[in-house]
């Protein structure tokens, strides 16, 4: 017995080391080497000071930025360690309500709006936490935002445009728009 338990211990520490120690860590360094942005979290730093993530949509309330999809965490908007969707159903009477709350409230703030809501204005992501809305969703904006910033709503048009990122490799998914960015190239022309 004490023949073949000394083998079997020599190989499962020889086995632990390499695949829980070695084998990360090479890995790591590899994904470190070859995509260092996105190694790091995709961090935005604005003075050396990280300021978000391209990855995880931000919550901004105030009514001069772009606002991104409602978040489906709680109680924390946008928290990671709490990423899921909400699990309604499109017949939930709670969905429903929770979607015409949010459409009174975008409509209470900019009455003058003409244009029907889209819909990633209104209802949240599968993981709670999407970076991005569809350029309809930022146009749909860019006259409140103009106006609270005393801002040319042209500029601020062409400015919601130029962020707009086409889809991967031009061919998956749809054209989008990072919030963050957006908001950061805003605040920075302002």
């Amino acid at each position: 017995m004490g023949r073949l338990l000394r083998p079997m211990l020599v190989l499962f520490i020889l086995l632990s080391v390499v695949t829980g120690g070695i084998y990360p860590l090479v890995c790591a360094g590899i994904g470190r080497w070859v995509f260092p942005v996105q190694a790091a979290g995709s961090l935005v730093k604005v003075g050396g000071k990280a300021v978000g993530s391209m990855l995880i949509g931000q919550s901004f309330q105030g009514p001069g930025y772009f606002w991104g999809r409602p978040s489906a965490t709680s109680p924390v908007p946008n928290n990671a360690l709490a990423s899921g969707g909400s699990n309604f159903g499109p017949l939930n009477p709670a969905l429903i309500e929770a979607v015409k709350g949010r459409v009174d409230a975008l409509h209470a703030l900019d009455p003058d709006n003409p244009a029907p809501i889209p819909v990633d204005l209104v209802t949240a992501s599968g993981s709670g936490l999407d970076p991005h809305i569809s350029p309809a969703a930022a146009l749909y904006q860019v006259a409140r935002v103009a106006r609270v910033r005393h801002l040319d709503e042209g500029a601020v048009r062409r400015l919601a445009l130029a962020h707009v990122e086409a889809p991967q490799w031009g061919m998956f998914g749809e054209a989008r728009v990072n919030v963050l960015m957006l908001n950061l190239a805003l605040d920075r022309a302002q």
